[in-house]
């Protein structure tokens, strides 16, 4: 069995992070370029201007050290933090990571004096959205959209500490 260890994201995950979101989302969900673009833009601005007292990313690594996992801590305010690219690669699913990932994001924001998180996310999304959910976060806000070349339900989900 696998043993993933959990490591702080460097610039150098970049190209892997963007190419796995691109990568899955267009093999799940029939995402268009756009959503690579977006991922490449906010991960741009994180290795820019992330605040590294504030804000953090991670990633889960493999016994090979191969990156499968991904998730980040981003400030909205001073009160709030927001939960941003979180990824489970379809190989790794089902063995406890997301949790674990979650766990990693949540107890980052709370240390940090954060009063709660939101995560943009779509409906679409089932297995992530049980998770938050089973974690204590509560949808607030739903809305049909037209992204990424899909006919999407985008959510917004927020937790409070």
């Amino acid at each position: 069995m696998t043993e993933f260890q959990i490591r702080s994201y460097t610039p150098r995950d970049a190209a892997w992070v963007q190419a796995a979101h691109a990568r899955h989302y267009w093999s799940v969900d029939g995402f268009d370029d756009t959503f690579g673009a977006l991922v490449e833009s906010i991960l741009r601005d994180f290795d820019a201007d992330h605040d590294p007292a504030r804000e953090a990313g991670w990633i889960a690594v493999d016994d090979a050290a191969n990156p499968v996992a991904c998730i980040f801590c981003v400030a909205v305010d001073t009160q709030t933090a927001k939960l941003r690219m979180f990824l489970v690669t379809e190989a790794v699913r089902g063995c406890g990571l997301g949790f674990r990932l979650l766990q990693t994001c949540i107890g980052f924001a709370q240390a940090k004096g954060y009063k709660g998180m939101r995560l943009w996310t779509h409906e679409s999304h089932v297995a992530a959205c049980a998770l938050y959910r089973r974690n204590g976060w509560r949808l607030v806000h739903s809305k049909p959209v037209h992204s990424f070349g899909q006919d999407l339900v985008e959510q917004e989900w927020e937790i409070h500490f």
